[in-house]
């Protein structure tokens, strides 16, 4: 009979410890690369989407060459290229820079009201529990206007991006039932990932998307899930060893972020 109980105990104790394992994997947010060394041209990345559904089924980045704009939603990571179409990412893709994480929501609710995106992302920041973590964030519904953009595949020497969106496509759509998927990183993580919210955008019928520069909301449901973990695997790359990433390129992100030339 002891050594029963003594299995069983163990057989929890083991249960426990993998549960609270794979629930602070689903917490934690991965990124491959900086947005630092995106910014210097590091546009060739070693890491393939195949192994990068291994740590998320949701999130945002780009393809070698900087070949557009990726956003992964449900497990399917979908590239909106320059001329504004979109394809599913094939696994044997490779990406300079991703973040993505297992998206399960802390926080969910309904706002129906228009609303522009600035307005949006003021009102979601006040239902942070803290500025000081990282958030995933969800927004899906109806759009009465969304701008995105997305930017065309480079080709070696890679310029830095800050001359690649001289040349960035915008798209704009009205009456578009869609989702938005990115993060939000707090100010101290601005030479990792963008500071603020980065969102990128894919229309229900997966005909249109790219990365969000403006938008006006309708009626949409907001998920957030909270991340206090980030795993960063940074590329073993000869353009990544190489790039010269000692100046801080906080107010050049913030440009291209919000789709300045």
């Amino acid at each position: 009979m002891k050594t029963t109980i003594l299995r069983l105990s163990i057989a929890m104790a083991t249960l426990i410890y993998f549960t609270a394992i794979a629930h602070a994997e689903d917490d934690t947010i991965f990124q491959t690369s900086t947005i630092d060394a995106l910014m210097e041209g590091v546009y060739d990345g070693n890491f393939t989407y195949g192994e990068l559904k291994k740590h998320g089924d949701f999130g945002l980045g780009t393809l070698n060459d900087l070949d557009g704009e990726m956003v992964g939603l449900n497990g399917v990571f979908y590239q909106v290229r320059s001329d504004g179409k979109v394809f599913v990412v094939p696994d044997d893709a490779r990406t300079p820079f991703a973040a993505v994480t297992f998206f399960e929501p802390d926080r969910s609710l309904t706002l129906a009201k228009p609303l522009t995106c600035n307005e949006l992302e003021s009102y979601i920041e006040t239902l942070f529990p803290s500025k000081n973590i990282f958030y995933a964030v969800k927004i899906e519904g109806s759009f009465d206007h969304i701008k995105t953009r997305s930017v065309p595949r480079q080709k070696k020497p890679f310029p830095p991006l800050t001359e690649v969106v001289k040349h960035q496509s915008y798209f704009e759509l009205d009456k578009a039932n869609g989702t938005m998927a990115g993060f939000w990183f707090p100010a101290y993580m601005k030479d990792i990932n963008a500071a603020g919210f980065h969102l990128h955008f894919i229309t229900d019928d997966r005909q249109a998307g790219g990365h969000v520069l403006d938008c006006t909301v309708s009626s949409v449901k907001i998920e957030i899930d909270y991340s206090r973990d980030l795993d960063l695997s940074l590329p073993e790359t000869s353009g990544f060893y190489n790039a010269d990433l000692t100046e801080p390129s906080g107010s050049d992100v913030s440009s291209v972020e919000k789709g300045k030339k």
